[in-house]
């Protein structure tokens, strides 16, 4: 869903060259280091960005997103007829090139336009209506969100969104995600604004190209690129120009996804094959007499006073993906929930498997718990003291991980590869969220995701030192926590495709006696569960719903 927006010109008659790589030899071969930093060369020259336009720019567009997905994209002609009667109605009364730029789909556009000429309002509208680019069910699905840009242009009230709204939110955001054709007509907005009014320029190759789409099938696909291509590189030069030019359709994109959170629940692709109120009593997926006789098949006997302490962890992991999912949910900066929860449940699912096999339950074959438990909740205090950029900066850090365990995979020799090596490789490069043309993933080797700061600085700084000393330290095994690991065995994408493609935790899990040290952890996991939702800022309500049950396990 990211696209690449990159501007290498510094200025109209000079240009920036990918500085030349300085690794000529191992598994970073072809990348530029700087200090222990090994960037692509592209991501060197420090102006390249990875910008996401489902996320920031898809609410902006939804009017036409929606309108397609009830018309189909064949209809896009519809709406170079309205720009052209909106252009000629207006043409005395500003510059053809402000209007032409305010007609590109966006509803922050439509403001920017009625703001220079409030008389407009009902021309834009009436335009609109008489190309049958407002259909009712559209009108009912834009009115379902509070504080949109360019509220008059529906003349609907604000409605909670019922079914039939839901469903054609949902069929109209998953229809242009999974259509690139649809994404690039309704990207093709501006320039077909622009070309009536006299005011687009290009290269011959590219004018020739576009002159007949989207009509001639042999050249769409390629079109098709051109476009995506190139307004995402309109977006960085406008940007370039005005650092401010979107922070409107930015603002009403945190609304919106916002919105959806409230009016519609994460959904997981086991939902549609299990019976919701199983949910929470087959959470894991373990086996059937799992849960009751907590795992008999290890070789020590399970202790009759620790052999609820499996079920217990479970149930306080899912009432803490419970409480959140039933809290309005940030889901345009999403990354401080994704990494919290994935780092909660990364750690909730040690201490399940764990719990099942009392042969864990001291410090020689249980330290990796121990250390585990420490290590999230110092991660967790300490990000809540940086800025909310440290949780973007912690999964990039894991993606670079992932690539250069890729690149180092690939060293060893074709004799020695096992027959699902060439998976295992895919699979890595896949997780390192790398493009598969552009090479854009930096790869850093510092200590850690926090520009090299070691865990016993973030504890000393968010006052756990103590808890660092006396148990982080003296734990034996290494459990790292990086992103790529947690994508791959904890979290799993949302399918409700209304809430933006996020990551939520997982349900699913592979199945695999010190009883004093066993309930430490069901303890320690516990605390870890409630700062965890208290610096999310978990509504209050859900959370105490979703821990009602600890009432009556405290009465026995």
């Amino acid at each position: 869903m990211r696209t690449g927006n990159c501007n290498l010109s510094n200025d109209e008659d000079s240009y920036v060259s990918l500085p030349p790589p300085n690794q000529k030899t191992g598994p970073m071969a072809g990348h530029v280091k700087k200090g222990r930093t090994y960037l692509p060369p592209l991501a060197a020259t420090g102006i390249f960005e990875l910008g996401d336009w489902v996320r920031d720019d898809l609410p902006d567009l939804l009017w036409p997103v929606l309108t397609l997905a009830e018309l189909g994209t064949a209809e896009g002609f519809r709406f170079i007829r309205w720009q052209k009667a909106v252009q000629e109605d207006l043409s005395s009364k500003a510059e053809p090139r402000f209007i032409a730029e305010c007609l590109d789909g966006r509803l922050t556009s439509l403001d920017r336009l009625v703001e220079k000429l409030p008389d407009a309002k009902n021309l834009i509208r009436a335009r609109a209506e008489e190309n049958g680019l407002l259909p009712d069910s559209v009108k009912k699905a834009l009115a379902s969100y509070p504080l949109r840009p360019a509220e008059w242009f529906v003349d609907r009230n604000l409605i909670s969104p019922g079914r039939e709204e839901i469903d054609l939110l949902a069929r109209a955001l998953l229809a242009v995600l999974k259509d690139g054709h649809r994404e690039a007509v309704i990207k093709c907005l501006y320039v077909w604004s622009a070309v009536q009014a006299g005011t687009f320029s290009s290269s011959a190759e590219v004018i020739d190209l576009l002159r007949i789409y989207p009509s001639d099938p042999d050249t769409r696909g390629k079109a098709d690129s051109v476009l995506r291509a190139m307004w995402g590189a309109r977006k960085s030069l406008l940007i370039r120009e005005d650092a401010d030019r979107f922070a409107g359709a930015v603002k009403w994109a945190k609304v919106f996804w916002g919105a959806n959170s409230i009016t519609t629940r994460c959904a997981r692709r086991r939902d549609f094959v299990m019976d919701n109120s199983k949910v929470k009593e087959e959470f894991m997926d373990l086996p059937a007499d799992a849960a009751s006789n907590g795992g008999e098949s290890v070789l020590v006997a399970m202790p009759d006073e620790g052999a609820h302490l499996q079920r217990l962890a479970m149930d306080l992991l899912s009432s803490y993906v419970e409480a959140l999912e039933t809290s309005p949910a940030r889901l345009y900066d999403q990354e401080p929930q994704e990494v919290h929860s994935g780092l909660v449940s990364r750690v909730g699912r040690d201490v399940i498997v764990a719990l099942g096999a009392p042969t864990l339950w001291c410090m020689e074959h249980g330290a990796h718990v121990v250390r585990v438990l420490v290590e999230v909740r110092i991660y967790i205090q300490w990000m809540a003291q940086q800025d909310s950029s440290i949780y973007r900066a912690f999964q990039e850090y894991g993606a670079g991980k992932a690539k250069l365990y890729a690149r180092i995979m690939e060293e060893i020799p074709e004799e020695a590869r096992q027959p699902d090596f060439e998976e295992a490789v895919k699979t890595l490069e896949m997780l390192s969220r790398n493009g598969d043309v552009i090479d854009h993933r930096i790869v850093d080797t510092r200590d850690s995701f926090a520009e090299g700061k070691s865990i016993r600085a973030m504890a000393q700084e968010c006052g756990l030192l103590d808890l660092y000393r006396q148990a982080y330290s003296m734990a034996s095994g290494v459990s790292h926590s990086e992103w790529w690991s947690i994508e791959t065995h904890a979290m799993e994408r949302c399918v409700n495709v209304l809430h933006g493609d996020h990551f939520i935790p997982s349900l699913s899990l592979n199945p695999g006696g010190n009883v004093a040290l066993a309930k430490s952890w069901v303890d320690q996991l516990y605390t870890l569960i409630r700062i965890s939702l208290n610096i999310l800022g978990a509504d209050e309500g859900a959370v105490q719903d979703a821990f009602a049950w600890l009432d009556g396990e405290a009465d026995k």
